[in-house]
């Protein structure tokens, strides 16, 4: 017995050490890979909708788990992949290698800063929660196959787990001391109660057996059709009946009555965490609310120019309330506004070889928020394209409130959220030859910071030919001025949500329907709206900074393809990449 044990563990001894040995004798890169692609097998186990939606099936009957264990798994997990990170010798690297190391090392240090807060607890807020992970994904998911219909089945069959999970989460975040505000959160539970339906054949859940594939046989298609009704009848609703009785009667009386993300436990780090982690810089928010001001006045000397130019008699006051509530400037059907939403797409499609040299593949289409959420969201937003080309990027344009929704801001609104915007960009990434945690992530002070830049482009393309598209723009930059202000106000100056509203009344033309929505936003996702005016700003000076280097050589389209190449990288990484290229072109 005592032999039989000896032997085994020197069998032991001699294989940890022959793998110790292998280990050192690999390459660092190689080291390096093989923890990239642990990292991102990982992260599509633990989002398997995400990893469905980016072409990857092995996990297309999950949904996944929001529950507390899976948090703290995570998190150990993390800690794995910095040690593993930390270890490696960067130096024998390529240049390459160094920035893949470099992004995912920022990316593994922010997950593992982040689970020191109560962040985890807050999985639900007015626009999105785990309801909406299930019902989105009717429209997210591919259904092509008889296979990607029983797929789709079973994770509705298991939605009672899932939002069982999150209730309990969201318990121990009312213990915990980590909930949503009340002020963003009021009629909340409208996104929940919509899917709770008389008749089935109402559900968004339903939407994908509107059509028969050719792939599947009529006798298969009545079977599983039947089989999504009963689920969708006895199992999806009945879980969602519970998530909204939970919801009303335990989770919303306990909402915060204070705004800012400081009335949480540590909540002044976790803000100044937050706001690293959107800007990419370790700028103080004091530094960043006094540069927002610094914009805020900036733009609005621009605003009044242009007000000047228009005609109008009047001062700024005067013309923000004309803009407002004139009919000239809102569609009176929500056809009408997207249709004028797509021409302008259209127009900014035929733009794009005016500003690059390289394009994406992958198209896009431009259609309506989806009902049950479109009164209380934004005023568009973007959903990226499939990894695997079977799903277009698309722009969804709100047509709610029509009153609420001015054209004057279409052209700003549009080329942020489709071409030469966020649609440009992302599917632009999906095509790089990079790790896929680059393709398929990044830092929101780039994304976000190129979509209003992208707003300034049209200015180099034909778009803000009047005055009224003119003052949209600025208006649109404004906003995200304003932004850097409210933000910091809110979550770091103690600013109320009212404080929040009349700051951007005073200061843009959005209405003041739009301008409630998106402090509400703000509110819900402390920091986020730092992202776009300090990532923007950082490309506005490096193109500034491109210009004046190369003088009557400067390439406005190499230039944008330049800041685009490397995919969404935080702005240090940006600007060595453009201080890089500035030395190229010096040297052609």
């Amino acid at each position: 017995m005592k032999v039989n044990r000896l032997n085994r563990t020197l069998a032991v001894a001699l294989g940890l050490f022959s793998a110790i040995t292998s280990v050192a004798a690999q390459p660092a890169s190689d080291t390096l890979q093989s923890i990239i692609d642990d990292h991102w097998a990982y992260r599509l186990e633990q989002n398997p909708v995400f990893a469905t939606t980016l072409g990857v099936r092995d996990f297309d009957d999950q949904l996944g788990s929001p529950s507390i264990e899976t948090s703290e798994k995570q998190f150990a997990k993390a800690q794995e992949f910095l040690e593993r990170l930390e270890a490696l010798d960067t130096t024998t690297l390529t240049e390459d290698e160094k920035i893949n190391y470099k992004l995912l090392l920022l990316d593994v240090q922010n997950d593992v800063e982040s689970a020191k807060y109560g962040g985890k607890y807050l999985l639900i807020n007015h626009r999105w929660g785990p309801h909406r992970t299930i019902v989105s994904m009717a429209n997210r998911l591919p259904f092509f196959t008889q296979t990607d219909y029983e797929s789709y089945l079973a994770r509705l069959e298991d939605s009672p787990r899932y939002l069982s999970e999150a209730a309990e989460t969201l318990r121990a975040g009312v213990a915990a001391g980590w909930t949503q505000p009340c002020a963003p959160m009021e009629g909340a539970e409208k996104t929940i109660l919509y899917h709770i339906v008389d008749d089935v054949e109402d559900s968004v859940l339903m939407k994908p057996f509107e059509t028969q594939p050719s792939t599947i046989s009529n006798s298969d298609w009545r079977r599983i059709r039947n089989r999504a009704e009963n689920i969708v009848e006895s199992v999806v609703i009945p879980a969602f009946a519970t998530f909204a009785e939970f919801y009303q009667d335990e989770y919303a009386p306990a909402c915060r009555e204070s705004v800012g993300a400081s009335s949480f436990p540590n909540g002044e780090a976790y803000y100044e965490h937050r706001a690293r982690v959107y800007t990419t810089t370790d700028q103080a928010p004091e530094d960043i609310h006094q540069i927002g001001l610094r914009e805020v006045a900036r733009i609005r000397s621009e605003m009044d120019k242009v007000i000047e130019q228009s005609g109008f008699d009047g001062d700024f006051t005067e013309f923000q309330e004309f803009l407002r509530t004139d009919p000239q400037f809102y569609a009176k059907t929500a056809d009408e506004l997207v249709a004028v939403t797509s021409t302008i797409a259209k127009k900014a499609d035929g733009a794009l070889p005016s500003l690059f040299t390289k394009f994406p593949r992958m198209p896009y289409t431009v259609k309506p928020v989806p009902e049950d959420i479109a009164e209380g969201t934004t005023t568009a937003y973007y959903e990226r394209p499939s990894g695997d080309g079977s799903r277009a990027g698309v722009y969804r344009i709100n047509t709610s409130l029509l009153e609420q929704r001015p054209l004057f801001e279409l052209e700003a609104l549009s080329l942020h959220e489709a071409v030469p915007g966020h649609h440009f960009q992302v599917a632009l990434a999906q095509e790089l030859t990079v790790p896929n945690f680059r393709r398929y992530g990044g830092f929101t002070a780039f994304t976000e910071g190129w979509g209003l830049y992208a707003e300034s482009l049209g200015l180099d393309a034909g778009f803000y030919q009047d005055p009224y598209s003119n003052f949209g723009r600025l208006s649109y930059e404004m906003w995200r001025a304003s932004r850097l202000v409210v933000d910091t106000g809110l979550h770091m100056k103690g600013w109320t949500k009212q404080q929040a509203i009349d700051f951007m009344a005073s200061n843009t033309a959005l209405s003041l329907h739009n301008i409630e929505a998106e402090v509400n936003r703000y509110i819900v996702n402390p920091g986020q709206a730092l992202a776009y005016k300090m990532g923007e700003l950082k490309m506005q000076e490096l193109r500034k900074r491109a210009t004046t280097a190369l003088g009557r050589d400067f390439d406005l389209r190499r230039f944008n393809d330049a800041l685009l190449e490397n995919g969404a990288v935080p702005l240090s990484v940006l600007e060595d990449n453009i201080d890089t290229w500035i030395a190229d072109e010096l040297g052609r």
